[in-house]
């Protein structure tokens, strides 16, 4: 992120204030995520037009309502402001319960298709273009069969749909919730590319779902995020399957010696 880009010179008249309300609505508006390092001291206060001490003075109302903490010798970041999904215990509880990963799925399916018809209807021209980039970034990836490419622009796409929908509770709840799928907890990469030998499959629903988003096409881009999770849980169901074939296959084998 240019993080130079998204900040303006504010006015004369209570600088504090301004400062305040400037990164408040930037951090209400999903713009600066948790966890989002702020500009040193020096920077910020030359993009705001602002002293230091005036800029210290706002950064330390935003620290007092909790929305930036200051991390010594470290700089400023965006406080974490919708806390973890799941603590660690239920996190591990999920991992061992097989249901719980298609009730991820069934919440992941509904949100996802209500940010892709959003973005289709709100999504600006900057937001296309990013889409557009992170598209490209696929394909590079894919024909280049870099497995860590690949990962990062699967979630680089679908956080850039998300932040098109201009939708606030949306972007900050999903992306709490693309934490856990980052950890690996409810997503498997490697296995969907698995299923189809190339990740072709991945590809192909990846580039029909941006470029949907890109055309505006609100029911397209709402049926390709359905469909993109739809094949999610058919490939993880085939697999869980195929597993407990080759269990019992394996118990047969052995009974028969």
């Amino acid at each position: 992120m240019n993080t130079k880009a998204i900040f303006e010179p504010v006015g004369h008249e209570s600088l504090a204030d301004a400062v305040v309300a400037q990164i408040e609505d930037l951090i209400a508006s999903g713009i600066l995520k948790q966890g989002r390092k702020l500009p040193s001291e020096r920077d910020l206060a030359e993009m705001l037009r602002v002293s230091r001490p005036k800029l210290r003075e706002a950064l330390a109302v935003l620290e007092e309502r909790g929305l930036v903490t200051t991390q010594h010798g470290e700089g400023t970041f965006v406080a974490a402001l919708t806390g973890q999904a799941m603590l660690p215990a239920l996190l591990a509880l999920y991992e061992r319960h097989e249901p719980a990963f298609f009730d991820h799925l069934e919440y992941r399916r509904e949100q996802e298709g209500f940010a892709a018809r959003l973005a289709a209807r709100r999504s600006t021209k900057a937001d296309k273009e990013r889409i557009a980039e992170i598209l490209d970034e696929n394909v590079r990836a894919w024909e280049a069969n870099d497995a860590k490419a690949s990962r990062e622009a699967d979630f680089a796409l679908h956080a850039a749909i998300v932040d098109a929908s201009q939708n606030a509770t949306l972007i900050h709840m999903m992306a709490s919730i693309y934490e856990l799928t980052k950890r690996g907890v409810f997503y498997n990469r490697s296995f969907l590319k698995s299923i189809d030998g190339s990740g072709k499959q991945l590809l192909d629903q990846h580039l029909a779902l941006g470029q949907a988003v890109i055309d505006g096409d609100e029911k397209r881009a709402e049926q390709a995020a359905l469909d993109h999770i739809d094949f999610v849980e058919r490939s993880f169901r085939t697999g869980i399957e195929q597993q407990r074939r080759e269990v019992m296959a394996e118990k047969r084998r052995l009974l028969s010696r």
